[in-house]
Order: C-alpha cells, then sequence, then structure tokens
C-alpha cells in the first residue's frame, strides 16, 4: 500500500470528520439560540468572531470599521436566524453575511488602497520567517507587485483570492457565498493567478 496515499486519505478524512463536528455543534447551536437560550447565542458568536473579522478586514482594509462590520453581521445573523435553511453550510451562510455587509461598507468609502496595505499586512503575519536582508528586499518587492496587481483586480477575482487562499475556503464553499457556480469560481482564480503570475515575472531576476 502506498503510504504517502494513505497519509493523504487519512488526512482528508480527519478533515472532513471535524468539519462535520463542528457543523453539527453549529447546528445545536442554532436550536438552541432560537428557543432563547443566551449563553447559545454568546457561544456562536464565539465560535465564528475571528473568521467573521478577518473576512471583514480582507474586504475592507480597516480594523475599527471591519469590527462594525463583524457586529452587524451577528446582528443580521440573530434576525435571519428563523430563516436559515441547513441546506446550505452555517458558515457559508454566515460568510455571505458578513461579506455582504463589507461590500456595502466598501462601496461607501472606496478606499481600494486600505485593502492593499491590510492584505500585505495579513501576508505577512501568515508567512512570518526569519530573513536575510536580501530576502526581505525580495520579498517585499514581490508583495508591492503581488498587492498592487490583486488591488487593480476587479472585485469579483480579488474576493475569490481573499476567500480561497486568506481563509481557506473550499470552491463549493465560495460558490455558495458568492451565489456562483464552481465552475465560474474556477476560471476567476485561474485568471487570477495568472496575472498574479505575469505580475511577478515582471521583477528583474537576479
Amino acid at each position: 500500500m502506498n503510504t504517502n496515499s494513505f497519509t493523504k486519505d487519512f488526512a482528508a478524512a480527519r478533515i472532513n470528520t471535524m468539519e462535520r463536528m463542528n457543523e453539527a455543534h453549529s447546528t445545536r447551536l442554532i436550536a438552541a439560540c432560537l428557543a432563547g437560550d443566551e449563553y447559545a447565542i454568546e457561544a456562536l458568536v464565539r465560535q465564528f468572531e475571528s473568521d467573521v473579522f478577518r473576512l471583514a478586514l480582507s474586504i475592507v482594509g480597516d480594523a475599527a470599521e471591519a469590527n462594525e462590520i463583524t457586529q452587524e453581521t451577528f446582528i443580521a445573523m440573530l434576525r435571519s436566524l428563523p430563516s436559515y435553511q441547513e441546506r446550505k453550510s452555517f458558515k457559508a451562510w454566515l460568510y455571505t453575511i458578513a461579506l455582504n455587509l463589507s461590500r456595502s461598507h466598501l462601496r461607501k468609502r472606496r478606499t481600494v488602497e486600505k485593502l492593499r496595505n491590510t492584505l500585505s499586512a495579513l501576508f505577512r503575519i501568515e508567512t512570518q520567517k526569519v530573513l536575510s536582508p536580501e530576502e526581505a528586499v525580495i520579498r517585499n518587492q514581490q508583495e508591492q507587485v503581488l498587492w498592487d496587481q490583486l488591488n487593480s483586480m476587479d472585485e469579483k477575482f480579488r474576493t475569490v483570492v481573499v476567500l480561497r487562499y486568506f481563509h481557506d475556503l473550499s470552491i463549493a464553499e465560495i460558490s455558495e457565498i458568492l451565489a456562483v457556480n464552481e465552475g465560474t469560481i474556477h476560471s476567476r482564480l485561474h485568471t487570477a493567478r495568472a496575472r498574479l503570475k505575469q505580475a511577478l515575472e515582471t521583477l528583474p531576476k537576479e
């Protein structure tokens, strides 16, 4: 038996099991919330508030505004909870609310530059390691080119990149959130990656 194949299959099965457990936990909390259990409401908010905040921050580029959107998202969630239907995962449903509110805020401000700065900061945090001075210069150049290119993209391409690579959402989840078929999501990601790769190729070779 191929050990690598077994390891990958086991890891995938473990992830799927954890996702089902999380969804089952959310389902129980939702039922308790609908029954008016304040502790369940607090638990449900705590389970997702960090992810919702990061999503909002990725879109609007301002921590204070992202915090406001996070609060608005959970207020809207509680108001709409009776109409939630389990054919869509709760996480995808909640992300849809957060994304719509984030877009609304972004339309009001039109501050795309803040988005670029915030995405750059998130990228550095998630890839943090000790770099030599030469590596640091190269990394900074690469980041600048990437974020300039990402910033120049239409929102439909920028959003799928944010959801896929900063929030680790599956294609199916992104499809649910954006109400777009999976083939279109794949196409948008392919286009976005190609543009980012092309942008990097403009850097001078060592």
